[in-house]
């Protein structure tokens, strides 16, 4: 039988549900148990890949296609193993669900209502997850604050497993608690607000993880303890740090694991700290040393307002981290919006003063133009180059434009009229675009790719078959090939199924690194094992710097 975990949030987003669920399963992980997470959006959206990156993040896809929420990056992350589409639900994915049953009469002429048959379809996949996944925990994290409207029948469906299962469930709580400037004391009304409020709904949290500013104190616990009815060691205290692979042993400081088995009454299977490797990962993070590693993104979601948002590329940035890590370097990674270069193209000289440049994923017109001057003064300079999907697409025009002497190439993405469409949609696609069927129908999940032998990406990943990850729509445009390969232009890598190419490259004695790939690598990078084309394109970039 597994055992349930709900992980909610309270006083308000953004405080870290994911990592702090990715964290415990890291922990029971550790402990030698068998760990999977789930995470429950509550958006009308069927899937996350039709929302904007800038005010939801990064849409992560799986092996099997699913685009998801950014936490399932986390999950995958923090565990090192994949997550499917089964551990991913939104309001859209349920009722839909729902409403195809009623259609199909499988409610047996029933009235069909939102209590309970809403609730049911997230038991059922949550059940569902666990039979598949074998595990001994299941994590379950409700998106959204306590006291929401929209999460109300996830936490619905939370209480009716409790009840179910009274002995083999558990509620947490990541609550925040604010340290007002003006007042300059840790207020734990909030919290109490938010637990009173998570009562309401026939739940009382088992453990409070107190997110803060600061560690927090025993006058804190003590009253949070009182008013919130919890003991006082199953409060946590989470202050704000500066790495969240750091988490799970704050976590362990505080005695979490141990609270949740006694809880379970369990033991664990694994004597010695499981946490060994990851002890010495964040002992490399922590190490002071002058040695960094300047790497500039050239993207256009990070900007919403005043304020630069940097999780529309959280996986990106991850991805250099570890790689970054690997060597024993700290990565600086520096924000440049494509836009700038378009309006004053004397500014891209400040790429000069990186050690490496990457052109992330991406869709649309706007900020083209300055995207591709910086990919040509990278080639033109020598720069480590490293483009991913809409990065490789505009690495392929900018050949073709100042190489090839096809001036007017482009992708028919951003020209539909360009007499040059280097970069195109295939049939199905174009199939798709013109019936209006945009949510995920592009190429999606994990597609086979045979390297060409002894290209800078063969020597990466020291293999020849390997398989990696897409999220796009438009494509290498086959009728080119033969163009580009005249002109120096090196196809890497090419999927055998479709013969689409997946990578291009630039010989090495014409460039030290000059890297373009369709997929997106950046979803299989883990904290402990670096991707490999990340781990070529920072160690390149620190054998130039040298």
């Amino acid at each position: 039988m597994a055992k349930y975990i709900f992980v909610c949030g309270g006083v308000m987003s953004g405080i870290g549900k994911g990592i702090a669920t990715a964290s415990i399963g890291k922990i029971l992980q550790a402990k030698g148990f068998e760990v999977t997470a789930i995470k429950i959006d509550p958006y009308i959206n069927v899937d996350a890949g039709t929302m904007n990156p800038i005010e939801h993040g990064e849409v992560f896809v799986t092996e099997d296609g699913i685009e998801c929420d950014q936490d399932i990056g986390n999950y995958e992350r923090f565990l090192n193993r994949n997550i499917y589409s089964d551990n991913y639900m939104t309001t859209g994915r349920i009722y839909q669900a729902v409403i195809n049953k009623e259609r199909n009469l499988e409610y047996n002429g029933r009235c069909v209502e939102v209590v309970p048959h809403i609730p049911e379809e997230v038991i059922r996949r949550i059940y569902r997850v666990a039979r598949i996944s074998k595990a001994d925990f299941v994590l379950i994290e409700i998106g959204g604050t306590v006291g929401e409207y929209q999460n109300l029948l996830f936490l619905e469906a939370a209480r009716m497993i409790k009840l179910r299962h009274p002995n083999d469930t558990l509620f947490i709580i990541v609550s925040y608690l604010p340290v007002p400037q003006i007042i300059g004391e840790m207020k734990t009304k909030p919290t109490q607000y938010a637990v009173r409020t998570l009562n309401s709904a026939g739940i009382q949290p088992d453990i409070i993880i107190a997110r803060s500013e600061y560690p927090l104190d025993e006058p804190r616990k003590h009253k949070i303890s009182l008013f919130c009815n919890t003991d006082k060691e199953n409060i946590i205290s989470a202050p704000d740090i500066n790495n969240i692979y750091e988490v799970p042993l704050n976590f362990e400081k505080e005695n979490l694991g141990q609270r949740i088995l006694s809880k379970f009454k369990l033991r664990a299977k694994r004597k010695a700290s499981g946490l060994k490797n990851w002890s010495k990962l964040i002992s490399t993070i922590k190490e002071k040393n002058n040695k960094t590693i300047k790497i500039g993104i050239v993207g256009k979601y990070f900007n919403s307002g005043n304020f630069i948002l940097s999780d529309s590329y959280i996986s990106v940035i991850e991805a250099i981290k570890h790689a970054a890590w690997h060597f024993q370097v700290h990565p600086i990674i520096k924000w440049l919006n494509a836009e700038i270069y378009e309006k004053k193209p004397t500014s891209i000289a400040e790429l000069k003063k990186l050690d490496g440049i990457i052109v992330p994923g991406g869709y649309g017109k706007r900020g083209i133009e300055g995207k591709i001057k910086t990919i040509q003064f990278c080639r033109e300079n020598k720069i480590p180059y490293l483009g991913l999907c809409y990065g490789m697409q505009l690495a392929v025009i900018e050949f073709a434009r100042h190489i090839a002497g096809l001036k007017k190439a482009n992708s028919t993405e951003i020209d539909p009229k360009t007499p040059y469409p280097v970069i195109d949609i295939i049939p199905e696609q174009k199939t798709n675009l013109a019936n209006k069927q945009y949510g995920g129908t592009m190429r999606l999940g994990a597609y086979n790719c045979f390297l060409k032998r002894n290209t800078i990406s063969q020597k990466a990943y020291q293999k020849i078959r390997i398989n990696e990850r897409h999220r796009h729509r438009y494509e290498f445009n086959n009728d080119y090939k033969k163009d580009l390969l005249a002109k120096g232009l090196v196809i890497a890598g090419i999927n055998p199924e479709k013969e689409l190419v997946e990578i291009i490259e630039l010989p090495q004695k014409v460039h030290p690194f000059f890297v373009g790939v369709q997929f997106h690598p950046e979803f299989k990078s883990r904290p402990l094992d670096p991707h490999p084309l990340f781990k070529e394109f920072i160690g390149t970039a620190l054998k130039l710097k040298k």
